[in-house]
């Protein structure tokens, strides 16, 4: 995207963050009918992926969690652009955290924490909301887009309060600087591995999924806690994330115990309420079959 492209859709990004929340979910609403409606945004994903996970249920409920969807997924787009300027005192009214302690713990007595969570729920407010929490570093691990000045700007607005935004592939030298320093360390269990990452697949939503070894390896080589935070949405606009205790010595875990477990608990938590996961991701690319001939 050339420059003056970029710097009228950042600037046009930045008036509608200054709106009011009413009328950011006024524009939600709007913006629902046209995914929905007129674009018919990956709906045949969508439904697909729905049918695939969940066959017990009926095409009606399916197609009623589908609508839901789709609207929860305007909420997150005008959210995530609310979050250019939404202040200290919004994020911590309308993203609270639950059982910190459990992290302000291990962190007092000089061990980094891996959390783990994943697209589910506001995955944006939670690393932006953290650092106001705690006194100690937060890094977040994240997959770099495409797009260079879109890349800056949204770890930007991530880091507006302290999260230290890590490019997925610096992951290990930075967690080998961190070493000696306290810190957590936020990592989101739910991304597709390209083709020559898919080394391990797990039961997910009734599928054989591949999925990320990455987290596993490095619970394994730092032996830190592991934390699963565990997104609900309590009304429009406004969430909980509770910590919840996942493994405590990663190094006495056997092979894909780690993977297997918070991959687990995201399913929990998608089951309970499919609507809040983003299902136009295209996240089940390859299956085993595909690498017979590799």
């Amino acid at each position: 995207m050339n420059k003056v492209l970029f710097q009228v859709i950042a600037f046009f990004l930045k008036l509608i963050s200054l709106l009011p929340f009413w009328l950011i979910y006024l524009l939600s609403d709007i913006l629902f009918l046209f995914i929905y409606y007129v674009f018919k945004y990956r709906r045949k994903v969508v439904l697909n992926n729905l049918a695939n996970a969940f066959p017990e249920k009926s095409a009606e409920e399916r197609s009623v969690i589908e609508k839901s969807y789709f609207k929860y997924l305007a909420d997150i787009i005008v959210e995530s652009i609310k979050s250019i300027s939404i202040t200290e005192a919004e994020l911590k009214e309308r993203y609270l955290f639950e059982n910190l302690e459990i992290i302000v713990r291990h962190l007092e007595e000089g061990r980094s924490v891996i959390a783990v969570s994943g697209h589910y729920g506001n995955w944006e407010w939670g690393p932006l909301g953290i650092p106001l929490e705690l006194k100690h570093d937060v890094l977040v691990v994240y997959k770099p887009l495409s797009d260079e000045r879109f890349d800056n700007l949204i770890n930007k607005i991530r880091s507006r309060f302290g999260t230290i935004m890590i490019p997925m592939k610096q992951t290990f030298r930075k967690v080998a600087e961190y070493r000696n320093k306290p810190h957590v360390l936020v990592l989101v269990g739910d991304q597709t591995p390209t083709r020559d990452e898919s080394q391990y697949f797990t039961k997910f939503l009734n599928q054989t999924t591949a999925v990320y070894l990455g987290i596993e390896k490095i619970a394994m080589k730092t032996n830190n806690p592991i934390i699963y935070f565990s997104i609900k949405r309590i009304k429009r606009g406004y969430y909980k994330s509770t910590v919840k205790p996942l493994v405590n010595y990663p190094d006495q875990c056997s092979e894909h115990a780690i993977t297997n477990a918070h991959t687990l608990e995201l399913e929990n938590l998608i089951i309970e309420k499919p609507e809040f996961w983003l299902w136009s991701h295209k996240r089940w690319k390859f299956k085993p079959e595909d690498f017979k001939n590799d």
